[in-house]
């Protein structure tokens, strides 16, 4: 009896020691739905994530109140971003389409819809398949800050690209 206390307490030691080591850091991509996407050692960033592309392309570009043009830095923006996804050909991508607080619902809506298309159009010149860029507007419904002021709402007038596994959207 005192060697199946004593092979216990030995199985016991064994899986316990094996749980002393810390887990390696994993990485969830948010865009990829929470999903494991691998293990990373600490402050290692994985190529072809969702945030890689964030880091690396910058995933938002801004707009001029009640407009859907794009300026110099965000074609310069978008050109990294067109890169990224060209390398990166796994992936596909949402523009979604926001604006500011004023205006109507329906309006802002239109006009998201306009500077998501906008950024599509830009993306697809620039040599990237139509199939992999899906647009979306949201209009003034997800701003990045609610706020009153010229300086702050500049903030919402914007697309973002966001980018996840999968070729074809």
């Amino acid at each position: 009896m005192n060697g199946y206390r004593i092979a216990a307490a030995a199985a016991m030691l064994a899986a316990l020691a094996a749980c002393a080591a810390p887990p390696a850091a994993t990485a969830v991509d948010p865009y990829a739905g929470g999903r494991y996407t691998g293990a990373v050692p600490p402050g290692a960033l994985p190529g072809g994530s969702a945030e890689d592309f964030r880091r690396t392309a910058g995933d938002t570009v801004l707009f001029p109140e009640n407009d859907a043009t794009l300026d110099g830095t965000a074609r310069a923006t978008l050109a990294r971003q067109a890169a990224w996804l060209k390398q990166h050909g796994s992936f596909s991508s949402v523009i979604e389409g926001h604006s500011d607080e004023q205006g109507t619902r329906e309006y802002n809506l239109a006009l998201g819809a306009r500077r998501a298309s906008a950024v599509q159009e830009y993306l697809i010149l620039q040599g990237l398949e139509p199939g992999r860029i899906r647009t979306s507007s949201y209009g003034k419904e997800r701003p990045v800050e609610v706020c009153s002021t010229p300086d702050c709402q500049v903030r919402n007038r914007r697309a973002v690209t966001v980018v996840m596994p999968g070729a074809g959207v």
